[in-house]
């Protein structure tokens, strides 16, 4: 069985409403951020992770999201490398999400 790595938008958008939310963590610049945002992320932009690695929880879930979801696949890969397997890569990343979830949001 093959170990999940990413989550949907709309699954994402339901389990942020759950009594047991993700913490969603945004891996893009903050220029993107000032753009659009996700409400209640954790800014750590890509670059920063290495030196920011402890503001990674390991003992909550996490989602990592970035424009459209390779910026977050890469740091979800590299956190796995580093300890933290408790991390899912937000597929389409806000692209999808202000598309299928929240067209309020800016696109780019």
């Amino acid at each position: 069985m093959t170990e999940r790595t990413g989550i949907d938008v709309t699954e994402l958008a339901a389990w942020r409403q759950s009594d047991a939310p993700p913490l969603v963590i945004d891996v893009r610049e903050a220029w993107e951020l000032d753009i659009c945002a996700l409400p209640g992320a954790l800014h750590i932009a890509l670059n920063d992770l290495p030196r920011r690695l402890n503001d990674v929880p390991t003992d909550q879930p996490v989602v990592l999201m970035c424009h459209h979801g390779g910026r977050s696949e890469h740091a979800r890969r590299w956190l796995a490398q580093n300890g933290v397997t408790n991390a899912l890569n937000l597929e389409g990343g806000i692209d999808a999400w202000s598309i299928a979830v929240d067209n309020t949001l800016a696109r780019y």
